[in-house]
């Protein structure tokens, strides 16, 4: 049974380092800054006998993530991690601005060079959960929670996939484009066509939706509709064709076309910006796919989708079923610190910084690997 499930059951209360797989490089110091490096060896011939806490915040209102992924790391590359007293958050939590998500206490020579890694597990981490955290609440702001796809795979460092994936799952998201996005939770990506499929059959949506089904017949029948930009046409071309068997569509038109509907209509043209997977393009799919009795059909749209735009499309309560967000998730946006606040139990720390104890800090037992 993977980490994570035997986590979600309450089996065990944090993920390790069977679940993160670190680069052994870590315990070399190869990606800690070098003066973290040249510290630790002055502390280790110097002063050796100090005990400090290290303490880690930011400045938003944010999603915490990362912070198992940090705890494992110290209890696998820190020197004598039994010996360190952490006490943590959770991944998940809401947290504020300036509260302690994690405090570390023991010899700096121990675990002080892992600061900046620690900050940047827990800043990418969290900036990518609370993306997704926002969208989600985006997609539910008209009453009614729509389900989000994290689609990010083609706007991230195939390395970092894992990890946003979770990080994604934490926020909220339904589903991942990738079998890694999902490895560190325990399910599998989510995907069925892309435009590669309908060109290889000439753009013949009907032809490459019938591949799909022969090769995948377990699979929910979702076609991509969008790439001969006439998504209208080509949504009731699969309908007609496969009836009760589509569950769903996909736009995803580019952001500088124009929908070959409003061509044909007009009249439509001069109140709204016609590019792209708008409103008036959904309301219109919506009524078609009604109007000839395919109501079970869902739309999915994907395609530049922000939290922004997902909010200012559930004002208007436009009829999309699901949301697929890719680029807007993977902004860095909450950046973490970490700083010595005690020195042997005194109050030391730089000027403008000092120890801010959280009670909602739980302490963290010491777990081999």
């Amino acid at each position: 049974m993977k980490e994570f499930e035997l986590k979600r059951q309450g089996k065990i209360k944090r993920l390790t380092n069977r679940t993160f797989k670190f680069d052994e490089r870590i315990k070399d110091g190869w990606f800690s800054a070098v003066y973290f490096l040249k510290t630790k060896k002055i502390v280790e011939e110097h002063l050796s006998d100090n005990i400090v806490t290290m303490q880690f915040f930011q400045k938003n209102n944010a999603v915490l993530c990362g912070v198992d992924e940090a705890i494992a790391l110290l209890h696998t590359f820190a020197d004598y991690p039994e010996s360190l007293d952490i006490y943590a958050l959770e991944d998940g939590d809401k947290i504020n601005p300036y509260e302690s998500v994690l405090t570390v206490t023991g010899r700096y020579q121990d675990f002080g060079y892992l600061e900046g890694i620690i900050d940047g597990v827990l800043g990418r981490r969290s900036s990518v959960a609370t993306n997704v955290y926002e969208v989600v609440n985006a997609a539910g702001s008209a009453g009614i929670q729509k389900p989000i796809i994290f689609m990010g795979d083609r706007d991230d460092h195939y390395t970092q996939q894992s990890g946003d994936g979770y990080a994604a799952y934490i926020g909220g998201s339904t589903a991942q484009a990738t079998h890694a996005m999902n490895e560190w939770w325990g399910k599998e990506g989510m995907g069925t066509m892309p435009h590669a499929l309908i060109q290889m059959y000439n753009g013949d949506i009907v032809k490459a939706t019938k591949a799909y089904q022969y090769t995948f017949p377990d699979d929910e029948l979702l076609a991509l509709v969008d790439y001969n930009n006439d998504v209208i046409t080509d949504s009731l071309k699969v309908a007609r064709e496969f009836g009760d068997e589509l569950k769903g569509v996909r736009l995803d038109t580019s952001k500088n076309m124009v929908d070959k509907y409003f061509f044909r209509n007009q009249h439509l043209m001069g109140s709204f910006d016609p590019r792209g997977v708008n409103p008036e393009l959904i309301f219109a799919l919506r009524k078609a796919l009604d109007d000839e009795g395919f109501d079970h059909v869902k739309i999915v749209a994907s395609g530049g989708f922000t939290e922004e735009k997902i909010r200012f499309f559930e004002s208007k309560h436009v009829p999309v079923d699901m949301y697929g967000v890719g680029s807007s998730l993977l902004k860095m946006k909450i950046g973490f610190t970490g700083d010595n606040v005690l020195l042997n139990d005194r109050h030391e720390a730089k000027q403008g910084r000092k120890y801010m104890p959280n009670p909602r800090l739980q302490k963290v037992d010491y777990q081999d690997g």
